[in-house]
């Protein structure tokens, strides 16, 4: 039986062997950060030296650097802490993340819809006169923008939008854990107030991410307790999966030589109908979302799982569940969005395994239009 493949890096990348080292180092050394004896000491020097590690990967003082558990409270930090901060309406990018969108709502403020166009990017001509526009009662603008989007890999014109936002005063949080690992990415440059990261989506382990913030932002604690954090969340630091963040980021590099493979993938599923999704946009090279019309999501991932060959229908943060992606609605490929799926390469991913997921591709589209009498793909 062949190896199996993994093309789903984007739901959650393959832990790095520099990682589970220093995961298994920190967790043998035991220690709790705040502890003034010799353990404790220890605990807080890998702490602070992971720190280093995270903030050098996005170009960012290791000073502005909070860690979380993830991504969806990094990104939760940073909207909690804009309303706290008097923004009384917040915009939301059509294609942000449930954490974003769901925390946003909650958050008993109005919350306004940033549109994008056909290829996924942010309408910023709507956002210019939106915010031009902006009433003072208000409060300060706050934009939700991711960098890249974590089902089609569409990068978005964050500094074009950081430049609209900054010229109102306002505050721009740009989810950047999709791109993190994938390009270069720099929070600085790029004139994020806040910028959110997660460790399991560069190879680090799951359940610790971090917020790296500006001085334009002020943050305010949600989590309360002791004064971790430099006080701006409460709760011992999770150590080892800490270190493991650290060490994944200090290795990490850009994906840019798997665009080719990609793009050669996308060549032969256009051939038979596949539609790319922002296929004009940039893109994160290591990122293919299609549809082909007829075949539902579902059943090609299915297929593909059984032929050892793991991708993902949409976004991988629902429950395992697969349903109509509202990323795709709002690029106006509601009929198709049903019938998309996305694959995603990683660090250790080869060209070979994106060979081997078009072989199987085709494999599951004869069988499944032998069992509709429709006519199969042809160029297996």
């Amino acid at each position: 039986m062949s190896k199996a493949i993994y093309l789903d890096h984007n739901a959650t990348a393959i832990v790095r062997p520099e990682a589970r080292a220093a995961i298994a180092l920190a967790l043998e050394a035991g220690g709790n950060p705040s502890s003034i004896h010799a353990a404790g000491r220890s605990a807080r020097a890998r702490i602070e030296h992971a720190r280093d590690q995270v903030a050098a990967l996005i170009a960012a003082p290791a000073s502005t650097i909070v860690f979380t558990s993830g991504g969806t409270e990094a990104n939760a930090l940073a909207i909690e802490s804009a309303v706290a901060a008097g923004a009384r309406r917040l915009i939301v990018s059509a294609i942000e993340h449930d954490s974003v969108q769901e925390t946003a709502r909650v958050l008993g403020v109005p919350v306004e819809v940033l549109p994008v166009d056909a290829d996924g990017r942010a309408d910023l001509a709507w956002l210019r006169a939106r915010l031009a526009a902006w009433d003072l009662p208000d409060g300060n603008p706050f934009v939700a923008l991711m960098l890249a989007n974590n089902e089609t890999g569409v990068i978005q014109p964050v500094a074009e939008a950081a430049a609209l936002v900054r010229a109102v005063d306002g505050w721009l949080h740009v989810d950047a854990i999709q791109a993190c690992g994938k390009i270069a990415v720099d929070s600085r440059a790029l004139g994020a107030d806040t910028l959110s990261l997660s460790a399991h989506k560069i190879g680090g382990p799951q359940g610790v991410g971090a917020l790296t913030f500006g001085p334009r932002a002020t943050l305010s604690r949600r989590q309360h307790g002791g004064g971790q954090e430099r006080g701006r969340r409460g709760g011992t630091e999770n150590g080892p999966g800490i270190s493991g963040f650290g060490a994944a980021a200090s290795v990490c590099n850009d994906l840019q030589g798997q665009a080719a493979w990609r793009d050669a993938a996308a060549d032969r599923l256009k051939s038979v109908g596949g539609v790319v999704m922002g296929e004009t946009a940039p893109r994160l090279p290591n990122t293919l979302c299609f549809a082909t019309p007829g075949f539902p999501a579902d059943v090609q991932v299915m297929a593909l799982d059984l032929a050892g060959v793991m991708v993902s229908a949409g976004a991988a943060c629902s429950s395992g569940k697969v349903k109509a992606s509202p990323v795709l609605e709002a690029m106006g490929q509601g009929e198709l969005s049903g019938c998309a799926i996305r694959v995603s390469g990683g660090w250790n991913s080869t060209q070979a395994d994106w060979t081997r997921f078009v072989e199987a591709w085709f494999e599951a589209h004869a069988r499944h239009a032998a069992r509709h009498r429709q006519p199969a793909a042809v160029g297996a």
